[in-house]
């Protein structure tokens, strides 16, 4: 009996063949599979960080150093100038968050009547201008670390320029205190404030919180906060145009202990942008 035959007889029928295979095709598939994946290349240019639209790069005196455009604005027109910076800064935070770190126009102390230079030179004249009626600015709280007036800028290098200007409201009794953080340890600035009676303090955002955190300066006796907004640096930048200073200002300006006393009708704090 052939291979062919069944065993009764009859012929078995042919094998059907086998299915072509793909290897080839399938052999490329896999292949391309490990094949790495080619990387896009990344644009030499970066994308370089845009100045908000409301910065007129002729109001950047490189020469002076000085934003032209803050002597200009009022309280509410201070009050959209930070906030637009704060959602530039902050653009992870909420609708509420962000709210909850806009300063109350009504503690804006509007000093857009002030035509003089806002340089170090005229720094004491325009404290003199809007402090109040019968004021002396020479005369500390007795209470140790707890000034009258305090003034908020970028770095340590200009807070110690900002408090060799300020040294003619010194007297025998109350000091110009430096309160700035890149040459004074905090344990030092905390000893300091514990020790001395002040007409003025003179530091940097990040300072003055952790002291004011420490309970060694006070707002007790607070009547104003100077934030050095006009000052720009050899990039033009001021401290409302920065990422590391922006934010830590606009959070300690809006401590709840510090909005309280803007509100408040008596002894109550105000912001001035000089």
């Amino acid at each position: 009996m052939s291979e062919l035959d069944s065993p009764g007889g009859a012929p078995l029928p042919p094998k059907s063949a086998s299915p072509p295979t793909d290897k080839p095709t399938k052999r490329k598939r896999d292949d391309e599979e490990r094949r790495p994946a080619k990387r896009v290349k990344k644009s030499k240019k970066q994308k370089r960080t845009k100045k908000p639209k409301d910065i007129n790069e002729d109001d950047l005196n490189a020469d002076l150093g000085i934003n032209l455009a803050i002597g200009r604005m009022d309280g509410q027109l201070m009050v959209d100038y930070v906030a637009q910076r704060t959602k530039r800064f902050q653009s992870d935070l909420t609708t509420v968050e962000l709210e909850e770190l806009y300063l109350p126009t009504k503690a804006i102390l509007d000093t857009s009547s002030w035509e003089e230079m806002r340089d170090l030179t005229q720094l004491p004249a325009f404290l003199r201008k809007f402090a109040e009626p019968g004021e002396t600015l020479e005369v500390g709280p007795l209470s140790k670390g707890s000034p009258h007036t305090l003034v908020i800028t970028a770095a340590g290098l200009r807070a110690a320029d900002l408090t060799r200007a300020l040294r003619t409201f010194e007297s025998k009794d109350s000091k110009v205190a430096k309160l700035f953080a890149k040459h004074i340890k905090l344990k030092e600035a905390i000893e300091t404030c514990s020790k001395t009676r002040m007409s003025i303090g003179v530091g940097t955002p990040h300072r003055i919180a952790d002291l004011l955190d420490d309970g060694a300066l006070s707002s007790k006796h607070l009547k104003r906060i100077v934030i050095d907004a006009s000052y720009i640096d050899q990039k033009k930048r001021g401290i409302l145009d920065m990422q590391d200073t922006e934010p830590p200002l606009i959070r300690l300006l809006t401590r709840p202990a510090l909005t309280e006393l803007y509100q408040a009708k008596e002894n109550g704090v105000c912001l001035m942008f000089y």
